[in-house]
């Protein structure tokens, strides 16, 4: 499990970062060039949008709608301080970050790009003695040490497993899961990803219950700005997007762990049960 170690500085002046969304500079622009996937996607600033690995935390700003926003905003506020942004400041409608102490050092270590050109990142703050560029095999007690894990084992974020996660990687990251569900931590008293949730309109997922940002995407996307959750399950089942149920070893695809029953809507696993997988794999029946 070796990862190319890339040192830069996190930004978020002029951008819209959230619990899991940050902009990272490396120091030496060559580096991305290691990664396997497609190029990554620099802007003017040299920035890249990382994708941090195996999290999804509350959507603050998807298509103008946020989830609930205590835990939400909790989320993105541990992000920042913990990577040393501070005296952060928001533009009125809380989108757009106009103030803060910004470009502090860190590291990331990375393999590989995804579709959309982003680095899939575990993130660290802060100094190391490791060389620029240095292929690091990543264990453990490294892993416990990334924002990544972090996030996870203070309840911050949802965990969210794609098929480039490597299962050593994965099994501490679930037992971070599982611990701050047990103890009640960050969004885990609002959560109601699996137990349902009535949709008989957007209100009750953006001000009222926390559920799995990806299952909060595609409501959004499916109802917009008004209708009903009537014809969800068709609308997913038409997206096609195949994931494994990883204790049962079974492949399938999100429109069969999505239960819809009248104005309820459940996911009928556990989130870090399932690894989804690369669209390209989809076989519709």
């Amino acid at each position: 499990m070796s990862f190319t170690l890339i040192k830069g500085s996190f930004h978020v002046l002029g951008y819209s970062p959230d619990g899991d969304s940050i902009r990272f500079k490396s120091k030496d622009a060559s580096l991305w060039k290691k990664l396997s996937g497609p190029a990554v996607e620099l802007n003017a600033r040299g920035h890249a949008q990382l994708r941090i690995e195996a999290v999804d935390a509350l959507e603050t700003h998807y298509q103008g709608y946020c989830q609930p926003h205590k835990p939400a905003r909790a989320a993105a506020r541990y992000l920042l301080s913990h990577l040393g942004i501070n005296e952060v400041v928001w533009n009125e409608t809380q989108s757009i970050v106009v103030k803060a102490q910004d470009g502090t050092e860190g590291y990331i270590l990375a393999r590989s790009t995804e579709s959309n050109r982003r680095p899939v990142a575990f993130v660290f703050a802060g100094e190391t003695e490791e060389r620029d560029g240095a292929e690091i095999t990543l264990d453990e007690s490294i892993l416990k040490e990334s924002l990544n894990y972090r996030l996870l084992d203070s309840g911050m974020a949802y965990p969210m497993y794609y098929n480039g996660l490597f299962s050593d990687l994965r099994k501490p990251l679930t037992k971070a899961v599982i611990h701050a569900r047990t103890q009640g931590l960050g969004l885990w008293p609002y959560d109601k990803t699996t137990r349902g949730f009535s949709v008989s309109g957007l209100k009750a997922i953006t001000e009222e219950v926390a559920i799995l940002p990806k299952l909060f995407r595609r409501i959004v996307n499916y109802m917009g700005d008004g209708g009903k959750i009537d014809g969800f399950k068709e609308h997913l089942q038409k997206g096609c997007e195949p994931l494994v149920r990883i204790e049962q070893v079974h492949f399938t695809r999100l429109d069969a762990v999505v239960d819809v029953r009248g104005e309820k809507v459940r996911l009928a696993e556990l989130p870090e049960n399932l690894i989804f997988m690369d669209k390209v794999l989809c076989k519709k029946s």
